[in-house]
């Protein structure tokens, strides 16, 4: 009965598109399909014997609780005003010539993807910030809105990255389960920490990639991106300070998270906590933090955690149904008999999770298609910090991928009326372009995102 799998997944996905919540639709679809099909001896209710285990093991694993700490970490930046402050200076830095506000904006949605990891709250906040700027400098609004979503999805695949955080944690169980199936009881295991370091070149590509572009379209059409007007910019004295001052304290945190990630000094959930207090530590010495935005980011860090975790166990309980099913050995037989191999196999995982980023959120995707495929890919041989990365910049653009990009919802809600929804899907086209160039170099190059963790921790 193998067959009741594909509907069970079909059901969920049919929910989830219906507006139902996410936690909720995976464990009771899947508790409900499960029942109904017990009474008809088609599934064996006491495989959910195995439930309080599993999640009691989600509850006790600590790679975890790196989440709401960088969760917190990135709203006290957030309500810090690090982003106001950093474009406003190097929006002086870079802003007095063509393109140089674009060019501002992709670093600053750099910085805060390695300092927040944030996606929704960077495309807010610099829409927010920068697009008036941009619009009022004569920018061709696709110009503007695209150099502001394509760099704030850059928190996606620039580490440290919430969705490289819960990548990590499932690649992790679905290397060891791969090598134990093909016989190796000493399995190797990968880490958060690899996938920091493998998404670092690719995400810093991607940055010079978007500046490159910047750069030629500000030479070859300036028309679409002329000088700021005089009242943009601010008084230029003692720019150097300023933009000194702006950096120090997000360079700082950024080297003191990653930097002991990568070399090896700490865990991603202790460099999380140092994260989490040099964010508390910057926002008291600007004193930008009074009690009450404090409590405003203790109920979000509360409520994106808990969103994040009811999700996670609601999966827990579709993955013991689907595999209930047999599920999984379904979809062994379906990947290892398509044309191509493990090339064939990848090829169609990596669209369905493209198709499923317009309508779920990764957390979801991440749980409940890679929880399932990855141990199936990861025993074709593949490399599992190159399918991490892989995986995460396939997200990337799908979240910028109109007409459903998320990224481009979140910047249509705060944009003026004056920007058509389609400026803002033409804009993002090229940036989309570069991506999918990306994901072809990595495809056809892995060096590219292995290479880095090999050096460091081989």
């Amino acid at each position: 009965m193998e067959w009741l799998s594909l509907v069970l997944f079909a059901l969920v996905i049919a929910a989830l598109m219906a507006g139902y919540p996410v936690a909720f639709t995976l464990a009771g679809v899947s508790l409900a399909f499960a029942t109904l099909c017990s009474l008809f001896g088609a599934f064996d209710m006491a495989i959910l014997e195995a439930l309080p285990s599993r999640l009691f093991g989600s509850m006790q694993n600590q790679t975890l609780v790196a989440v709401p700490l960088f969760i917190f970490m990135g709203l006290v930046l957030e309500r810090a005003r690090i982003a106001e402050s950093l474009l406003e200076t190097l929006g002086e830095l870079f802003g007095h010539g063509r393109g140089g506000i674009a060019i501002a904006v992709v670093v600053v949605g750099a910085l805060l993807a390695a300092s927040t990891g944030i996606v929704g709250a960077t495309v807010v906040t610099m829409g927010l910030l920068s697009l008036p700027a941009m619009l009022k400098s004569g920018y061709d609004p696709r110009i503007a809105t695209g150099t502001i979503c394509a760099s704030g999805t850059l928190g996606q695949i620039i580490p440290p990255s919430i969705i490289l955080v819960l990548l990590g944690d499932v690649l992790s169980s679905a290397y060891q389960q791969a090598q134990l199936r093909a016989g190796n009881f000493a399995p190797e295991s990968v880490s958060v920490g690899d996938l920091f370091a493998g998404a670092m070149i690719p995400g810093l590509l991607l940055v010079a990639a978007y500046i490159a572009y910047l750069l030629a379209v500000a030479w070859l059409r300036p028309a679409r991106m002329p000088p700021p007007a005089a009242d943009v910019l601010a008084a230029r004295g003692h720019l150097g300070r300023r933009v000194a001052g702006a950096l120090f304290a997000p360079l700082a945190l950024i080297v003191a998270v990653l930097g002991s990630i990568i070399a090896g000094y700490a865990t991603p959930t202790e460099a999380a906590a140092v994260g989490a207090a040099g964010a508390l530590a910057i926002a008291f010495v600007r004193r930008a933090l009074p009690l009450g935005r404090l409590r405003e980011v203790m109920r979000g860090t509360v409520r994106l955690t808990s969103m994040v975790f009811v999700i996670l166990l609601g999966a827990s309980i579709f993955s013991l149904v689907f595999r209930g099913f047999g599920g999984d050995l379904l979809l062994h037989d379906l990947l290892s008999s398509l044309p191509g191999g493990p090339v064939g196999a990848l090829a169609l995982v990596m669209a369905v999770m493209f198709l499923l980023g317009f309508i779920i959120d990764f957390i979801e995707i991440i749980y409940i298609v890679v929880a399932v495929v990855a141990p199936i890919l990861l025993g074709m041989g593949l490399d599992p910090v190159w399918l991490g990365v892989l995986m995460a910049v396939n997200l990337q653009t799908s979240f910028l991928t109109p007409p459903f990009g998320f990224a481009l919802f979140y910047l249509r809600g705060v944009a003026p009326a004056s920007v058509r929804t389609a400026d803002i899907y033409r804009g993002a086209v090229p940036f989309i372009l570069m991506q999918i160039a990306m994901l072809a170099v990595l495809w056809s190059w892995p060096r590219l995102a292995t290479w880095l963790p090999g050096l460091i921790y081989d």
